[in-house]
């Protein structure tokens, strides 16, 4: 539960992981190693739900803290949300169609089933006829069609069109304007039918999993929305303030940016849900151990000094997990134009060795383990230890070298002039470097890099000469901003791990704008219908993940733990992805 799990893994999500995260960054300046071998140690222990043998009581009124330092954008609909706190407010009614297994494999069960046939090149997805909308309404097949147009349509300003989604017969031609339906989604039985089925160019081994990115799994209430332009859905009433959902809760109150209001969704197939409301606020991730000393809310999101704070508070409990998710470094290599990534060949970046100074400098691990206490940790690939099978041990990392990344200018003849090196043509050479303020201590972490290159003599500025505000650092990379060479972002990952979505020459998410010829060979391997042969598809990712290292594009930094502190009256609540919020009660009124 409460584990944001897409298709594309979350661009915005960089918060304390950067998308993509949480507020667990923010930790005590102490960085004794006696501290930090005792958080880590402890956070590892943590349960992944909470356990609480009370009875629950009826109703009660669940207060969520969303620590965050701006405001969530307040999009309600999946086919627009690019944010993680967005994904965060809507999970009490944001029910995908499909059910899955702790190891995130589609299961029969949920709002739909999904059956594949490679032969056939066919997902035929079959609608619970007991599913309704918060309105009464019934989920139909226009409803799971309705949100592939949302997303694919041009006018529909939707990020959240994919490589993946493109391997649908006719979605191609329906993007681009070359046709005014998608030809290979079919609805058997009409639009007020049970049944979609999706024809695909070729099928890919991840379809089994949920989070693949190769079909959609949420709905969209066609009844509410299909009468409003494409062009102005996304700013509407029925997107922002009233939305429709079929999942265990319903909106009752928005306030833009900063409060959402849930009570039970009458209409709800699966269990009764248990709470009488769920509110969600926007917390300062510097009062968060204030207002829960205070026994204000029942949920937060923790760091460091929170953990700290609160560990000797009798009315909290932790629990926790290491997220799906990774901080990375990327390097600008060009913009992206009529659906593709295109390379710049006049970048700055464009020398391999100035890109790998860069990272050579960066001592990842000492700075992790300073300023955020173990809650964060330095990672070797793009593909996380939890992806056991996938994840490539061997492959080579960048360890912090100084004396390597001189040589590797020297060599590349980037010399000094004066306090700071020059390009080999002569030309001075200024980086500007994007970061966004999202934990505690960002500002000192940034500071000890920008000395590293400093004293290295590379003349980098952060870009607008400040850390960034979170919904102007993604307007600024997503737009491409002149003032970005290079940036930090972070991804909190689908749980079918597939790059494509995030690394492909036609992604939108890569935000670093490289394309290689070999790049699109590995991730093409990886989705090949012959890697549902699991050794070919091992095979794939480990290369991948070994050429990544090699090719300095993007290079990851370091993973996190996702800890939560949950008042002591809270039964159900947990971080294991299939426990969701009908599970969740308090065992009294009182916090």
């Amino acid at each position: 539960m409460m584990k944001w799990k897409t298709g594309w893994l979350g661009c915005l999500a960089a918060v304390c992981v950067g998308t993509i995260l949480l507020a667990g960054c923010q930790n005590h300046d102490n960085s004794a190693k006696t501290t930090n071998q005792y958080q880590g140690a402890t956070l590892a222990k943590l349960p992944i739900g909470v356990h609480n043998g009370q009875p629950a009581i009826k109703g009660g009124h669940f207060k969520y803290a969303l620590v965050s330092w701006s405001p969530f954008k307040g999009i309600f609909n999946e086919a627009f949300v690019t944010d993680k706190n967005d994904e965060v407010v809507a999970d009490p009614g944001n029910e995908p169609l499909f059910k899955f297994d702790d190891n995130y494999r589609i299961i029969d069960g949920g709002a739909a089933n999904l059956r594949l046939n490679i032969d056939a090149k066919t997902v035929t997805i079959t609608i619970n006829p007991n599913v309704r909308w918060s309105d009464g309404q019934s989920l139909v097949a226009e409803d799971v069609l309705y949100s592939y147009l949302l997303i694919a349509n041009p006018k529909s300003q939707s990020q959240r069109y994919t490589n993946s989604l493109a391997q649908i017969v006719g979605m191609t031609a329906y993007h681009t304007g070359q046709a005014d339906h998608i030809s290979g989604i079919d609805l058997p039985n009409g639009a007020q039918g049970n049944q979609v089925v999706i024809h695909y160019l070729a099928m890919k081994p991840g379809m089994t999993q949920s989070g693949n990115g190769y079909f959609w799994e949420y709905a969209s209430p066609s009844h509410q929305l299909k009468q409003i332009p494409f062009d102005q859905v996304l700013a509407s009433d029925q997107i922002r303030k009233t939305p429709l959902y079929y999942g265990p809760y319903q909106v009752k109150h928005v306030e833009s940016g900063q409060l959402v209001t849930w009570v039970p969704n009458p209409y709800y197939y699966g269990r009764k849900p248990q709470l009488a409301s769920i509110t969600f606020n926007v917390v300062s991730p510097n009062s968060v151990a204030q207002v829960m000393q205070k026994h204000q809310y029942d949920v937060a999101t923790v760091a460091g000094d929170q953990f700290t704070d609160l560990q000797n508070d009798a009315h909290i409990k932790f629990i926790g997990d290491k997220s799906l998710s990774y901080r990375y470094l990327a390097f600008k290599m060009g913009r992206y134009r009529d659906g593709k990534n295109v390379m710049n060949t006049k970048s700055k970046l464009q020398s391999k060795a100035l890109r790998q100074a860069i990272i050579y400098s960066m001592d990842v691990d000492g700075v992790a383990r300073k300023y955020t206490n173990g809650w964060q940790f330095k990672i070797n690939t793009l593909i996380p230890r939890a992806f056991k099978q996938y994840y490539n041990d061997q492959a080579a990392s960048y360890d912090y070298d100084p004396a390597k990344a001189a040589k590797l200018l020297d060599q590349a003849g980037y010399r000094k002039s004066g306090k700071w090196r020059v390009q080999p043509n002569g030309k001075p050479l200024v980086l500007h470097f994007a970061v966004k303020q999202d934990s505690t201590h960002k500002e000192e972490m940034v500071q000890t890099y920008l000395a590293e290159w400093h004293k290295l003599g590379l003349n980098v500025k952060l870009t607008a000469g400040r850390l960034l505000e979170a919904n102007s650092f993604y307007d600024k990379l997503m737009n491409d901003d002149a003032d970005i060479d290079f940036f930090e972002a972070g991804w909190d990952l689908s749980t079918e791990p597939s790059p494509a979505d995030l690394y492909s020459e036609t992604a939108n998410f890569n935000f670093g704008r490289f394309v290689t010829k070999k790049n699109n060979q590995l991730l093409a391997e990886i989705d090949d219908v012959s890697a549902f042969d699991s050794t070919k598809r091992i095979e794939a990712f480990r290369a991948w993940q070994t050429y990544m290292n090699q090719a300095a594009y993007v290079v990851p930094t370091t993973g996190s733990y996702d800890v939560r502190a949950v008042n002591r009256r809270v039964k159900g609540f947990s971080l294991a992805p299939t426990v969701r919020w009908e599970n969740v009660s308090v065992t009294s009124q009182k916090r």
